[in-house]
């Protein structure tokens, strides 16, 4: 039984080390500096501990080797869909319509995106490129505006490893001392 109990610990620690692994890889990409210096030392304190206890153990307890093994699957796993649902960070997201759609950049732009568009020519003729900065999170919102006209897009997001600007929509016109600032 205490092979069974030290394998589920095993597997629970190195599920979060590994997890807390993929976090840290996005948060250095991201240029989250003290983010990733405290997730790399929990990461490695946990991993150096479970380690131990395994290679302690593995010729009396093969098993744990496996749970091991199946910890750091999962973590991996666990990982992207916690990366994914937090989103953070920049991404280009480079959007082609046909040029038909002339008036696209500006209801993106009306939502308070900032929009440049480019000509070009796609596999059925003339297209126009929307290419717009934004946040992982902002992608659903800008799509969904294009989508409105132009129900299938072509679309591709490159991570930005750093945006000089990032234009984001306000929710209301400022008021009070803002307006006054905003004046200036």
């Amino acid at each position: 039984m205490t092979v069974i109990l030290t394998g589920i610990l095993v597997f629970l620690a190195r599920v979060i080390d590994v997890t807390l692994g993929t976090l840290r890889t996005l948060s250095i990409v991201n240029g989250m500096m003290k983010t990733a210096f405290v997730l790399g030392f929990v990461e490695i304190s946990l991993w150096l501990a479970v380690i131990a206890r395994v290679m302690a153990d593995i010729y009396e307890s093969p098993m744990l080797g496996i749970f091991y093994s199946l910890g750091f699957a999962t973590g991996s796993a666990v990982g992207i869909i916690i990366e994914r649902r937090i989103s953070f960070g920049q991404v280009v997201l480079r959007v082609m319509v046909p040029s038909s759609e002339k008036g696209l950049a500006g209801k993106v732009r009306e939502a308070g995106f900032a929009v440049t568009t480019f000509d070009g020519e796609g596999m059925k003729g003339p297209i126009t490129e929307l290419c717009t900065a934004c946040q992982k999170d902002e992608i659903g919102k800008i799509l969904s505006i294009i989508k409105e006209t132009v129900p299938e897009p072509f679309y591709i997001t490159e991570q930005a490893a750093g945006v000089s600007r990032l234009f984001r929509p306000t929710l209301q016109q400022p008021t009070g001392w803002r307006a006054v600032l905003k004046k200036r």
